[in-house]
């Protein structure tokens, strides 16, 4: 589709991120000291770069907690938005930001689509509301435009700004989402609703443990200079093994729309995580880019760490990496990138104040 709309990158200049907050009536309810441990480091890491939105039910208390955590420096940049929700995946729930490529001053277009739990697998009517209020109070600084009839979470989909949308078929062709809609159907959805010229589908590489029915964000992320990192396995024990080796072999097969091989960066497998006997989905691709940084996922294997780390900092040489345990957050099945949804530049109104936000709350 060739217009004035498109998706950019996540490492487009941005005006916030948003986090939406664990309280006990979400998963987290079993390990919510240390759920909101990491959110507190998120938080925080967030804030040494640009603003935050965080959207909680309870504000109040969560202000409190915040003053007890963080800097008044960090204070400053946090807005608080009250608002009931299911749970704290605001990739999935959050709006996408289409801007106007012929005019950077013009408003960007949010585009709401259905959030249904990844098909209807986890309650998430409210989350599903969480674009309706923040449009109503007026935080989004563009229209949303509502895609209530489709079904699509935004980390099913990567961005190289180009006009190309990596997706993955096991995702986007998974029960409950889109039915009765085949590959064809949805590419041409996909095409009209994100403004995309082109869309490429993986075909291999889920995460065993993975709820999401194989998120592209989880294997294969866009980098600057036509750059895909994606996550390799080379033990041929792991169970694993077959299907990141067919996801490695279908990458290189790939080209740019100039026809050019893509540079392609390999993110290490992490050693496995169990919980319960169950295998749960650590991977290292799950990273938030951010303005002037890159939060990582680790998992204290310091080897392995160290190697992601390096090669993302191969990618975007010019930001900071940091590393984030993401130990508890992947015991519901996420990490990094899952819980977070960047608001490129324009897409937000936040208040800004050299005093602490008790003023910066908002409510639905």
């Amino acid at each position: 589709m060739d217009d004035h709309y498109y998706l950019p990158p996540e490492w487009y200049r941005q005006d916030g991120i948003q986090l939406t907050w664990p309280h006990a009536g979400t998963d987290w309810k079993d390990c919510l000291d240390e759920i909101t441990a990491t959110f507190l480091t998120l938080a925080d890491a967030i804030t040494r770069y640009e603003s935050l939105l965080i959207v909680v039910p309870d504000t109040e208390g969560l202000l409190r907690l915040l003053r007890q955590h963080l800097s008044a420096e960090a204070l400053r940049r946090i807005t608080l938005f009250s608002c009931p929700t299911n749970d704290t995946w605001a990739r999935d729930h959050g709006a996408i930001t289409l801007l106007d490529r012929q005019n950077p001053h013009a408003s960007p277009l949010l585009l709401d689509f259905h959030f249904n739990g990844w098909g209807e697998k986890f309650p998430s009517q409210l989350d599903n509301a969480i674009n309706r209020h923040l449009s109503a109070s007026g935080m989004l600084g563009g229209k949303l435009q509502s895609h209530d009839d489709f079904v699509l979470e935004g980390g099913a989909i990567e961005s190289d700004g180009q006009g190309t949308i990596f997706t993955t078929s096991t995702c986007l062709l998974a029960p409950h989402r889109n039915q009765p809609l085949d590959r064809d159907g949805l590419e041409e959805q996909l095409r009209l609703r994100l403004h995309a010229n082109r869309i490429v589908w993986i075909d291999h590489g889920t995460l065993t443990g993975d709820d999401t029915d194989g998120h592209i964000d989880t294997i294969v992320r866009c980098a600057p200079a036509d750059t895909l990192l994606y996550v390799t396995c080379d033990d041929p024990a792991d169970e694993q093994y077959a299907d990141f080796a067919a996801l490695s072999a279908q990458l290189h097969q790939l080209r740019t729309t100039a026809g050019q091989p893509y540079r392609l960066l390999p993110l290490p497998m992490p050693d496995a995580i169990c919980e319960a006997g169950e295998r749960l989905p650590a991977t290292y691709a799950n990273f938030l880019i951010i303005n002037g940084a890159v939060l990582v996922p680790t998992y204290a294997q310091a080897e392995k760490d160290q190697q992601a780390l390096t090669t993302i900092a191969e990618a975007f040489p010019d930001r900071d990496i940091i590393g984030i345990d993401a130990r508890t957050i992947i015991r519901q099945h996420g990490s990094i990138h899952c819980l977070t949804m960047q608001y490129p530049e324009g897409a937000l109104r936040l208040t800004t104040s050299d005093n602490p936000p008790s003023h910066h709350i908002q409510q639905a």
